[in-house]
């Protein structure tokens, strides 16, 4: 369907509301996708909020608070319909509703792709201001260095070395935010390319590394025959896995990285 651009203008852009109109209503936050969902409920809650229609996913940190919150699909007619004052993307969104907001007056806030907790502290710094909370940011800030400070070996310890598997069979390499995680709970990754890439189950059989870290092992039905779980790899690790890291905390660049870091504290 075929839509006026003066519908749209009026529709994703503030030009079309009286400022009393504006005062009188919630600001209206739009997320395109599920790490949207995250900074969204915890930024602003008391917004009128348009959530991913994964917002509640077992793999969605704030599952929870998602609860009541509309769900709407990440396109030009849903934003049509909500009208957001706000819209937050980490990577959702159809190609339309992209290109009109590249245009319009609606305030996007581009969660970038963090490698360590000093991008995470950017992206609640950019997302707050947006939203016009950045004390609130701040505090989420402070809320995660606090973890990262329980996460923090209290003393110096020797090299633990550990290797991250996912049930697909990927790992993470330096320059990636699991490689960040592992560092502030004073383990040593043993992949030493970059980024991510799969695994081989030859070498990990034979190499027997002494720690593993588990990653989205709890999502039973997502790569339920991937290399990941291979027998010969559940040998491997037997009596060797560190810590299992839900899901729900490496699927966004957002603060809950520091709780993950914070449950690898007791690794071995």
């Amino acid at each position: 369907m075929r839509i006026p651009a003066a519908v749209l203008t009026l529709a994703l852009t503030l030009t079309g509301t009286s400022a009393g109109a504006i005062e009188s209503r919630p600001l209206r936050v739009m997320s395109l996708d599920q790490c949207g969902d995250q900074y969204a409920l915890a930024l602003a809650p008391e917004a009128e909020l348009a959530l991913s229609p994964r917002a509640d996913d077992p793999d969605s940190w704030m599952r929870e608070a998602a609860a009541g919150h509309r769900r709407v699909r990440p396109t030009l007619e849903a934003a049509i319909g909500f009208q957001p004052d706000v819209v937050i993307r980490y990577w959702g969104g159809d190609a339309r509703l992209l290109a009109r907001l590249e245009q319009g007056d609606v305030r996007v806030v581009n969660i970038a792709d963090a490698t360590n907790f000093d991008g995470i502290r950017r992206n609640i710094r950019t997302a707050a201001s947006m939203l016009d909370v950045s004390p609130r940011g701040e505090a989420l800030i402070a809320r995660m260095d606090a973890r990262l400070s329980e996460a923090a070996p209290a003393r110096v310890v020797r090299q633990r070395p550990a290797l991250y598997l996912t049930a697909g069979g990927f790992t993470a390499g330096r320059g990636t935010l699991v490689d960040a995680i592992l560092g502030a709970a004073g383990l040593t990754n043993l992949v030493t390319n970059t980024g991510f890439g799969p695994v081989s189950v030859e070498r990990i059989v034979r190499w027997r590394p002494a720690r593993f870290v588990l990653g989205f092992f709890d999502q039973s039905r997502g790569d339920w025959r991937g290399a990941g779980r291979h027998p010969a790899l559940r040998a491997a690790a037997q009596g060797r896995v560190a810590a299992r890291l839900p899901s729900a905390s490496l699927t966004c660049p957002a603060w809950f990285a520091a709780d993950a870091a914070a449950m690898l504290k007791t690794a071995g």
